[in-house]
């Protein structure tokens, strides 16, 4: 896949609608601030930086009595379409019910972080 969070994110989904306890990618910092996020927002139960050489990533996946934290998403920027916003036009995902993940120059925010920080950047995805 071209796009590494994109990847992460889809095999995050994939795991959890097949009860996997773990999944395993591989590292870059990109993708650790991505789970760190996600880590946050309880979607999922931690991550572990795993080798010496070629360093992967172990996911643990939450489960809240046996149905996925992470039900579903939406992906906004692809590797040919990148879409980017200003803090304005940031919206609710769900009516606050899920989350939408924006890259900006202070880091990978939540929308509702990036409102409040008042900076925007390039939408990466809607997850509930």
């Amino acid at each position: 896949m071209n796009d590494p969070v994109i990847d992460l994110i889809i095999r995050i989904k994939n795991a959890s609608m097949v009860r996997n306890e773990t999944v395993e990618i591989d590292h870059s910092s990109y993708k650790e601030e991505v789970l760190k996020k996600l880590k946050s927002m309880k979607y999922i139960d931690g991550y572990e930086v795993v080798g010496d050489v070629k360093k992967t990533i172990l996911i643990t996946l939450r489960y809240k009595d046996g149905v996925p934290a992470l039900t579903d998403l939406k992906i906004h920027s692809k590797p040919g379409e990148r879409v980017y916003t200003s803090y304005t036009k940031i919206k609710s995902v769900l009516g606050g019910m899920g989350s939408l993940v924006v890259s900006t120059p202070k880091g990978i925010l939540t929308g509702k972080e990036a409102k409040n920080a008042k900076v925007g950047g390039e939408l990466l995805f809607e997850i509930w």
